[in-house]
């Protein structure tokens, strides 16, 4: 950056203090003047460039059609603002360089929770309660999966039901998902739309991936978490409506209708700004975003 550019080379915006995400595509991401700025619409009749106020967002959600240049990338990591490549309106994630914000009191209240087996089931429990509407009073978390598995297969019926389609089951071949019918297809496709999402969220607000509260053994637990959350109001909605239109004759492929529909769901529902919203409640942080500090401003 230019040197002693109204103090800025050394200046760090805390990210309780900052704006969240904004979201860019179709242009390039660069360094004009010692400052980001994106050109969009280069090569086209009527360019443009925006300015990017990257100390004042936490997160810059590159789309299709865009570059970055090294400078850009440099003077991201230089104030700890996040960067993901992400598809049509975040329906996948791609990268999220750099991985190490400035923060860290959401990743600590996470492993606080998650180290100690009472808390870990406490919010374990609230997760189940957000997506079943009910405080159930089991404490162990095989059971509450179990209740939750049978309740799953009654929404899905009901689903089925509510958008006029055959409904055999669900079935998922991890070696072969395109194998299964047209609306495991679609729940397939859909449920990795939404995980991108959850991604997205989780790494906006620097939580850990790995520690999750109900999944275990993947490395995006977490993402898994909170992805689940959503399994009935988007996920499904998604999906079945995916397998709707092609009943009725669209010959689109399955994955390219879920991101269509996706991309839709995601902006009428605000999903990732939701996500976000729910990961604070999970982890009881919403207090702490007030009160936080960064001894680097």
């Amino acid at each position: 950056m230019l040197k002693g550019r109204l103090g800025l080379e050394t200046a760090r915006i805390p990210h309780a203090d900052r704006h969240g995400l904004i979201w860019l595509e179709r242009g390039e991401l660069c360094v004009i003047d010692g400052c980001l700025n994106f050109m969009a619409g280069k090569d086209s009749l009527t360019p443009h460039i925006l300015q990017v106020p990257h100390q004042a967002v936490s997160m810059i959600l590159l789309g299709p059609g865009s570059s970055v240049t090294h400078d850009a990338l440099r003077l991201l990591a230089r104030h700890g603002t996040l960067m993901a490549a992400v598809g049509v309106d975040g329906v996948r994630i791609y990268t999220a360089p750099p991985l190490m914000p400035d923060r860290s009191d959401v990743a600590r209240r996470q492993a606080e929770l998650w180290g100690s087996p009472r808390r870990r089931i406490s919010v374990a429990r609230h997760m189940y309660a957000l997506r079943l509407g009910e405080v159930l009073p089991h404490r162990d978390l095989d059971t509450l999966r179990g209740i939750e598995g049978a309740r799953v297969k009654t929404i899905y019926r009901l689903m089925a039901d509510k958008y006029g389609i055959e409904w055999n089951g669900r079935h998922y071949d991890r070696g072969n998902p395109d194998a299964t019918d047209t609306p495991n297809q679609a729940i397939n496709h859909a449920a990795t739309a939404v995980q991108a999402a959850a991604a997205i969220a989780v790494q906006s607000l620097a939580a850990i991936p790995q520690l999750g509260f109900i999944h275990e053994d993947s490395g995006q637990a977490f993402v898994l978490d909170i992805a689940d959350l959503y399994r009935d109001t988007v996920t499904l909605q998604i999906a079945f409506s995916v397998a709707k239109n092609v009943a009725a004759g669209d010959d689109t492929s399955i994955d390219r209708l879920v991101r269509r529909e996706a991309s839709v769901v995601f902006r009428k529902q605000s999903v990732i700004s939701s996500m976000i919203d729910k990961i604070k409640l999970v982890l009881r942080t919403e207090e702490r975003d007030g009160a936080s500090s960064d001894s680097d401003t």
